[in-house]
């Protein structure tokens, strides 16, 4: 049901998951856990190019999740320090009390998130879902998606069989014939298109007022005791922002050893996503400068209201909550 998955009553005080050591007077951790997922962006880039070790300049070790409602389970039990997660599981973590703050945004969400629907269905709009079941991460910036694409079109949603699925159940679940349709992300979302086609997708909802990301959070107590550190992992993901924006052909390898698939798809799926490069996400439109907060804490506020109004979500902070959520300040001193 569509209140049993989102809302984490949690409040925790997070702290890095290693000690830490002296480096010629700076402080290091002895490692740093990253959680990621499977997605075509600069995290994968940098992953399967081997740069994060010797560019932070401590061991690194990498966790996979599924969907960021399971990266804010890891953050609650402590166990990782630098996390991946779409801007609604980001909402839901502050709107909680998770004691992390979004510093990065790895994507803005295109349609690499889509609401697909099988070719046998006989479903040609999202009016049409009525009586459907539709599979969907939970707390994921796809459910936000969903919630909003049916609400935009007049759909009750008590009429709409919603089931929770991570993407690789998902996929399973429509190779079985047991769903309608789904809304995912890629790498998945291009399985399912094999055999289906797209209703609506997170690129045409955002002209709709809808705006979903991936995001970066770091724990406050990780961020706090070592701030060059994730200046570092920012400077990694500037690496293959400007090796994508350079030599997309070479970004392409790296994205396609990373999710084992074929460059081609590789570089259609992240296509679909828009790169943001460090200077851009200081703009008002998204963090902006450190004295003056832009529209990424509105959004994130947004998205927990009307989570609040779907019953996905049992409250939501005041705004102030959501700019203390965010810091620029990481960005700000990568560049420097």
């Amino acid at each position: 049901m569509l209140t049993g998955g989102l809302a984490l009553v949690l409040s925790v005080q997070l702290a890095a998951c290693g000690n830490s050591k002296e480096d010629g007077g700076t402080a290091k951790p002895e490692s740093v856990t990253i959680g990621y997922q499977d997605i075509p962006n600069d995290e994968i880039v940098a992953k399967a190019k081997g740069w994060y070790e010797a560019e932070l300049g401590v061991p690194v070790n990498f966790k996979k999740f599924d969907s960021g409602r399971d990266v804010n389970t890891a953050f609650a039990s402590k166990s990782i320090d630098i996390g991946l997660m779409g801007s609604t599981p980001a909402s839901v973590g502050i709107a909680t009390g998770l004691e992390y703050e979004v510093f990065w945004i790895h994507d803005v969400i295109g349609a690499a998130e889509a609401l697909a629907v099988k070719n046998s269905s006989g479903v040609n709009s999202v009016k049409e879902l009525a009586g459907k079941k539709v599979a969907v991460p939970f707390s994921s910036t796809a459910h936000y998606s969903l919630l909003n694409a049916l609400e935009l079109e007049g759909v009750n949603l008590a009429d709409v069989q919603i089931l929770d699925m991570q993407p690789n159940d998902i996929f399973a679940a429509w190779q079985r014939g047991d769903i309608d349709a789904a809304y995912v992300w890629n790498p998945v979302l291009g399985e399912l298109l094999k055999d289906g086609k797209v209703l609506t997708d997170s690129g045409k909802l955002a002209e709709q007022g809808i705006v979903t990301a991936d995001v970066g959070v770091v724990s406050k107590a990780f961020a706090g005791k070592y701030p060059e550190l994730v200046a570092k992992y920012i400077k990694v993901q500037s690496k293959a922002h400007d090796l994508y924006t350079s030599n997309p052909d070479e970004a392409g390898d790296a994205l396609a050893k990373g999710l084992n698939i074929s460059k081609s798809e590789a570089l259609k799926q992240t296509g679909d996503l828009i790169w943001l490069s460090a200077s851009e996400q200081l703009s008002s439109k998204y963090f902006g400068p450190s004295d003056s907060k832009g529209d990424l804490a509105s959004i994130l506020k947004a998205t927990a209201d009307f989570l609040v109004e779907q019953k996905a979500l049992e409250k939501a902070p005041d705004l102030e909550a959501f700019e203390q959520g965010i810091n620029s300040a990481y960005i700000e001193r990568s560049l420097k």
